[in-house]
């Protein structure tokens, strides 16, 4: 996306809102476990409800990073869905939060 395609989508939608993909699988409704791939079946629903209000999303990467191979595939499947008129910004710092330490500790306790 170029500077210009964004800026346009900033005035068409009146908006800078910019969505987080945090998508922790502890914290997934429980109705959605049960699918085959619940991270990006929660993800497609942020995205089908806020695609027409938002100019960007942000998928924190430590989130997916921590489920392994799994957790990439959920990502690709994401950033595929994520409409292409949308800008896409990779969340990839570390131990700037809570949220992303723990993600990355339950990753190594694991390997």
């Amino acid at each position: 996306m170029t500077r210009q395609e964004l800026i346009y989508q900033i005035k068409k939608k009146k908006s800078f809102l910019c969505i987080g993909l945090d998508t922790d699988i502890r914290k997934i409704p429980t109705h959605l476990l049960d699918l085959e791939d619940p991270v990006f079946e929660f993800n497609k629903q942020i995205i089908d409800a806020t695609k027409d209000l938002c100019v960007a999303y942000k998928p924190n990467i430590a989130f997916y990073e921590s489920l392994g191979v799994s957790g990439w595939n959920s990502l690709q499947k994401t950033l595929d869905y994520i409409p292409n008129d949308i800008f896409t910004i990779a969340d990839a710092k570390r131990g700037d939060i809570g949220n992303t330490s723990i993600c990355m500790q339950r990753h190594f306790s694991k390997t």
